[in-house]
């Protein structure tokens, strides 16, 4: 520890992400990539990159990337902001609309990195605890928190909320900031991007990480009021007026328009993931509703790290929360046909040890 390092600093506790193993014999079943490639008019793009525009920086905005998920909602460019990853655009977020005079509302059991945010930029908040079964009870958050922020689908139970529900909460606090996080929201759910038209206090994120499998060049964007948008802009612009590569918004840009390869690719991952969950359902696990790309599971009478580790022993990669409430669940990203099963078979040995 640095002498150096301010009291703020010195009392972070920064996100942890998953494990990249440098092995190359695990089934990687544990940061919730996607098991197939990109779209094809993506690398083909990639492939035929003019070289000559990486002496250039790249559009500020990412406006051919912004034009695009315009046009994938029907909605305005200026309602769109496109930003490093979905994690980046979210902590441009708490650093435009919060501060130490906020008080922000988020799920006990949700994406880890909220807290983490309000920490790094000294904002008050609460966890609330969700329901017994895990669901977000929307009800409960404190009528004084100035924002409410949480995943749809949740992360890491996978649990979904109606855009119904979501809907009357914007209509009962129109002067609570609403922030859906829906970095899942294509692996069954109804995004909220429609509501922007209607309610200036929403603000929905979302990623080309996960359904995009562009995870590896960092696309998130932000989608609300052009108001919000402009806050977010101009916070962007006094930390990094380039933060999409060239690369990032051309790939970025060709597969969101190629819908139909999008489509295929998301109906697969959707199809493996039911099967799995009734096969251990009925292996006797505890399995919830997860509308991710992603299964929340407990094997009964073993552990969470024992569970982890016995996994990794059969050459499977998942992950394991230590949080209380969820420390003896994993949750296993959904791959290819071929990958879950033998998931599956591993449990079923794993189980009869």
């Amino acid at each position: 520890m640095s002498r150096f390092w301010n009291s703020n600093t010195r009392n972070l506790v920064p996100y942890v992400p998953g494990e990249q193993p440098k092995e190359n014999n695990l089934i990687k079943l544990n940061t919730n990539e996607n098991p197939y490639p990109p779209s094809p008019l993506a690398i083909e793009r990639i492939k035929n990159l003019n070289t000559d525009l990486l002496r250039l920086y790249p559009n500020s905005d990412g406006e051919i990337l912004k034009k695009a998920v315009a046009d994938n909602y029907n909605i305005s460019g200026q309602e769109v902001f496109a930003g490093n990853g979905s994690d980046e655009v979210l902590a441009l977020l708490f650093k435009t609309f919060f501060d130490e005079k906020s008080y922000v509302a988020f799920p006990d059991i949700t994406y880890s990195f909220y807290p983490v945010y309000c920490n790094l930029f000294q904002i008050p908040y609460v966890k609330v605890p969700v329901k017994e079964d895990f669901t977000i009870d929307l009800d409960s958050y404190p009528e004084n928190a100035t924002a409410i922020v949480f995943a749809n689908p949740n992360a890491p139970t996978g649990l979904y909320i109606d855009k119904e529900r979501i809907e009357k909460l914007l209509k009962e606090r129109p002067d609570t900031l609403i922030v859906v996080d829906e970095a899942y929201i294509d692996f069954g759910g109804e995004s909220c991007v429609p509501l922007i038209s209607k309610y200036d206090n929403l603000l929905v994120v979302q990623t080309l990480s996960k359904s995009r499998s562009l995870a590896g060049l960092r696309i998130g964007f932000a989608i609300g009021n052009a108001s919000l948008i402009e806050g977010l802009k101009r916070v962007k612009d006094s930390f990094n007026s380039y933060p999409l590569d060239t690369m990032a918004q051309i790939a970025g840009e060709a597969a969101l328009r190629d819908n139909n390869y999008f489509m295929e690719t998301r109906n697969r991952i959707i199809n493996t993931r039911e099967w799995v969950k009734e096969e251990l359902k009925a292996l006797g696990l505890y399995v919830t509703d997860s509308r991710a790309n992603f299964l929340f599971v407990r094997i009964p009478g073993i552990s969470g790290p024992e569970a982890l580790a016995k996994l990794r022993q059969h050459g499977i990669l998942v992950r394991n929360f230590g949080a209380d409430r969820i420390s003896d669940f994993l949750r296993i990203t959904v791959g290819t046909d071929e990958n879950m099963r033998k998931v599956v078979e591993c449990i079923r040995i794993i189980m009869a040890e």
